[in-house]
């Protein structure tokens, strides 16, 4: 590229592929100046050419790589989420279009972005997210195959009872089972050892580095939060300097109620269940074994916030009016003010004490019958 021409890009636009990327670049003005494909070992060597500039890409692993190294060269790199990138797209699908409309959604003051993560945090991620989740859903399918190899004499009871059971069947059930299935059998319970012994050593790696990360240390302080969950969050939002307030991070991870108003009237639902779906859900186990745990609440000082009052005060209000006085009298009521009982039946609220009462309303899919039930009884409180 001439002098000229690298003096004139201001904002660059990358759509990354797996061999190849698209390059769009702008002006100051926004013309379009620069429209080419380069292979993944031109990128740094040509940008490392150019005069700092911003340069937008979409989030993915790669980008959180490329953008290290951009930043690293003098460029304002910038990470966005690819829903966001899409309202800029015009036309039919394409690699130029989007980098096209990745280099447009960059420009916008109002843009969220993504931000840049380490490599300590990729690593971290990779760990927790990535090989955990993994290793912890084969041993379901390695359960699942070898009850499937008994016919009609399958073991009774869950993952314990089979985990129990399983060496004496193997050594006194040959009238049932043949000397190849035997065989079969014992293979998938060695595979079915050999991943719990991963993932023992995993988890105790990933202890290990939360109990020498301070932010990890920090975390593991709130009632309910372990090291899986602290180093999930870390590799997640680092140091959370993208939210201003923790309102926002739970927005960010879905937590909050689904918002679809119009006009005066303000509709919230159940949970909107954006963001990581993974860290959403280790919350959610977390918020469900602090339920459980009654003894803990006075320690956090939580009794006082999920307990609920023993009398509940429309309740006891109504069983204190008379229905047959009449409706100017002070303390009492007319019959046709009472509410019946469905309506009492409705508007009860769920039992705090019931686990699976309080987390109902956070598992119903929005739009289902659960979901319209809960929504009427959950009161906002965890």
């Amino acid at each position: 590229m001439s002098q000229k021409l690298n003096a004139a890009i201001a904002v660059i636009g990358i759509d990354i592929g797996k061999n190849s990327f698209h390059i769009v670049g702008h002006d100051h003005r926004g013309a379009i100046v620069l429209r080419q494909k380069w292979s993944r070992g031109q990128v740094e060597t040509r940008l490392a050419n150019l005069p700092p500039c911003l340069i937008g890409m979409e989030a993915c692993v790669g980008a959180h790589h490329l953008s290290r190294k951009l930043q690293m060269l003098g460029h304002d790199a910038r990470l966005m989420p690819a829903k966001y990138v899409r309202p800029y797209s015009k036309g039919q699908k394409n690699d130029f279009r989007d980098a096209e409309a990745i280099a447009e959604a960059v420009q916008r003051p109002t843009m969220k972005f993504v931000a840049t993560k380490t490599a300590d945090q990729l690593d971290l991620q990779a760990r927790t997210a990535s090989a955990i989740d993994w290793l912890v859903s084969v041993p379901a399918s390695s359960i699942r195959s070898v009850r499937s190899c008994w016919s009609g004499a399958s073991p009774c009871g869950g993952l314990r009872s089979l985990r129990f059971e399983l060496p004496d069947i193997l050594a006194t059930r040959t009238d049932v089972l043949s000397p190849r299935m035997l065989r079969i059998i014992e293979g998938l319970a060695e595979d079915w050892r050999r991943l719990d012994e991963r993932i023992e050593g995993l988890s105790s790696e990933i202890e290990t580095l939360a109990l020498q990360d301070k932010a990890c240390e920090r975390l593991m302080t709130v009632p309910g939060i372990g090291p899986i969950i602290s180093s999930a969050m870390v590799a997640a939002i680092g140091t959370g300097d993208v939210f201003s307030k923790g309102r926002d991070f739970g927005a960010w991870l879905g937590l909050v109620p689904k918002q679809i108003s119009t006009g005066d009237r303000t509709i919230l639902g159940s949970i909107s269940r954006r963001g990581n779906r993974y860290l959403r859900a280790l919350f959610v186990q977390a918020a469900w074994v602090v339920l459980v745990k009654v003894r803990c609440w006075e320690r956090y000082g939580l009794k006082s916030w999920i307990k609920p009052p023993r009398n509940d005060c429309t309740t006891t209000c109504w069983r204190l009016r008379s229905p047959t006085s009449s409706p100017g009298s002070p303390g009492r009521s007319s019959t046709r003010d009472a509410p019946s009982r469905a309506s009492r039946r409705r508007r009860r609220r769920p039992d705090l004490l019931d686990p699976r009462a309080v987390l109902g309303a956070v598992k119903a899919r929005p739009g289902s019958r659960r979901a319209s039930k809960t929504s009427g009884q959950h009161d906002g409180r965890p």
